[in-house]
């Protein structure tokens, strides 16, 4: 009896074993033919009649959340939405626009898992990414800058290149190293994060904060003591990223096509102007499309 018992629970174990065998290669299967479908983003919002854009949640004037509706804002979102209106037309199929916050941290995942179909979120386009991203051309003249009391007398980086000066850039960034290179004889003062960064600026630990523009605009915006000065003295376009895998040129094409348009018709000057007329020391001008 006991034998019998055995025998009737291994028989039974076996097919949960088979079953569970069956389903993995089920799963994995469906999972592979999911990504097959994905090889082509533009037939997929095509099809589904959407575009999911990653944007930030954490960056003022580029994609900021308002706590009250849940909903981000900014010139990457309203980006975003111009895009795909334009995409729309031009391929002759109604798209809406559909949003997911995204981090610093997040979006290439996010991307690498097709949660998303693209991303514009202040992405600096990088011959690293480009290895594994397919990117637009360039929406944005992003760049390093610095950030200075308006009383500083301090007109650009040049200016600070003086032992008397100490500039502060936050840990794990490239502003430190970007910044010595036109600066040399200033001193650095490294701190964990940009909040912490703009409290060490106002303590008048440091007499700038350098980091990129697109940044510090929001700080500015929020400090009318404080503006940017002297431009960008570094080169980090931004990109909208398309995809993970490199093979996304129809999406692509469109999407470089739908940016050049609302360049054009003078829909891109006017979300300059919404968003960065008001940001005290920056010629908005210079951001608009030539």
């Amino acid at each position: 009896m006991e034998k019998a018992k055995k025998r009737q629970f291994g028989i039974i174990a076996t097919i949960v074993l088979a079953a569970v065998i069956v389903l993995g290669l089920l799963w994995a299967t469906t999972a592979a033919k999911k990504n097959e479908e994905h090889q082509d983003t533009l037939q997929r919002v095509e099809k589904l009649g959407r575009i999911i854009w990653g944007v930030k949640s954490d960056t003022k004037l580029f994609g900021l959340m308002d706590t009250k509706t849940g909903v981000s804002k900014g010139f990457d979102v309203d980006i975003a939405k111009a895009l795909t209106v334009q995409i729309s037309k031009q391929t002759g199929v109604p798209m809406s626009a559909e949003f997911v916050p995204v981090s610093s941290s997040s979006k290439i995942q996010l991307l690498k898992n097709t949660n998303i179909d693209g991303t514009v979120s202040t992405m600096t386009i990088t011959p690293e990414r480009e290895k594994i991203i397919d990117f637009t051309n360039q929406y944005f003249d992003a760049g390093q800058s610095i950030l200075v009391k308006k009383d500083s007398g301090i007109k650009s980086i040049k200016d600070m290149n003086d032992s008397k000066y100490k500039i502060i850039v936050v840990v794990g960034t490239t502003a430190a190293e970007e910044t010595k290179k036109f600066a040399p004889k200033a001193k650095l003062l490294a701190v964990q994060d940009y909040a912490t960064g703009m409290q060490a600026l106002k303590a008048g630990q440091g007499q700038a904060m350098s980091t990129d523009n697109a940044i510090l605009y929001g700080f500015a915006t929020e400090n009318p003591d404080y503006q940017i000065v002297g431009g960008t003295f570094t080169h980090g376009p931004y990109g909208i990223a398309i995809a993970f895998d490199n093979n996304q040129g129809p999406m692509v094409r469109e999407t470089n096509k739908a940016l050049a348009t609302i360049k054009k018709n003078g829909t891109y000057n006017n979300l300059i102007k919404k968003w960065f007329s008001d940001v005290p020391g920056l010629d908005w001008h210079e951001l608009e499309a030539k």
